[in-house]
């Protein structure tokens, strides 16, 4: 396991897996699982026969230098890798950092924030000598990317993080074997409407057409669909593994779980269901 890009939302949600990740330990050994939970150098996985690892799991999006190193890495000790959360599958809520070139992102960060105490406006360097001895380097910065523009992926699986339910049911599966063809999303197939219990059309109700368009901040939605009531919701075009987590507390669907399988472009596929 190896965390690039990403918030550890990720492990968490192994961790949250509680006394079946017990049983799921007893069956495997854990070779690498940096940097949260193992002390263990890059070097240390570098030594590492190529394919010597039958399943890797990568998280986060690929952001630096570095972490585009540990994907190429991961790939060549995994038989299988797996894209692990959408950030890693799709970009995530990180990607939106492509909106910016990165010195922009440095002068937000380090100098124009009202609570950043700078006073002498110092952004990161590539290279640092500290103590007048010790030369440390940073990886350098590059566009985010999702890990299968940088290597080739076996599987994705998508949430942000991926919820406990899901999680489950894909260790299950990696544990039995029981995969589909390489390629394929790790994923039940159905759609967030799918399981949704705001879904009208599970009380065999038509669906109304959206009359007009609201932010979340613009009153509280009623009982039915939020799409429905001009609340942009991707859940027709998202996969449901979360169970409509969101849905149940009044919060639309904002697409964390990934295209379902049919959809090549997730965005093209969501603006064409609101429009019609």
């Amino acid at each position: 396991y190896y965390l690039a890009g990403g918030c550890a939302g990720c492990d968490i949600s192994i961790v949250d897996l509680a006394d079946f990740l017990v049983d799921v330990l007893q069956a495997v050994d854990v070779v690498f699982f940096a940097p949260t939970l193992m002390d263990i150098k890059y070097e240390d996985l570098e030594k590492m026969p190529d394919k010597s690892i039958d399943i890797g799991l990568f998280s986060g999006n690929v952001r630096n230098t570095e972490h585009e190193h540990m994907a190429k890495l991961m790939r060549a000790k995994c038989k299988i890798l797996i894209a692990f959360g959408i950030c890693a599958s799709c970009g995530g809520i990180k990607g939106l950092v492509n909106l910016y070139d990165n010195q922009e992102l440095l002068e937000k960060a380090y100098r124009d924030t009202f609570s950043t105490d700078n006073p002498e406006g110092v952004l990161p360097s590539p290279k640092v000598v500290v103590d007048g001895k010790y030369e440390l380097e940073l990886p350098a910065l590059t566009r985010a990317k999702a890990l299968h523009q940088v290597v080739e992926v076996d599987y994705r699986v998508g949430g942000c993080p991926p919820h406990y339910e899901h999680v489950k049911r894909v260790f299950t599966a990696l544990l039995e074997g029981n995969l589909p063809p390489k390629g394929s999303w790790l994923t039940m197939g159905h759609s967030v409407c799918d399981v949704c219990p705001r879904n009208p059309v599970k009380e065999g109700k038509p669906k109304e057409k959206v009359k007009e368009i609201k932010r979340i901040i613009e009153g509280v939605p009623e009982e039915g669909c939020l799409l429905e009531a001009g609340y942009l919701c991707l859940g027709p075009v998202t996969q449901g593994d979360c169970g409509a987590a969101c849905l149940k507390v009044n919060m639309p669907c904002r697409g964390c779980g990934g295209p379902l399988p049919d959809i090549p472009d997730f965005g093209v596929r969501a603006m064409n269901t609101i429009a019609t």
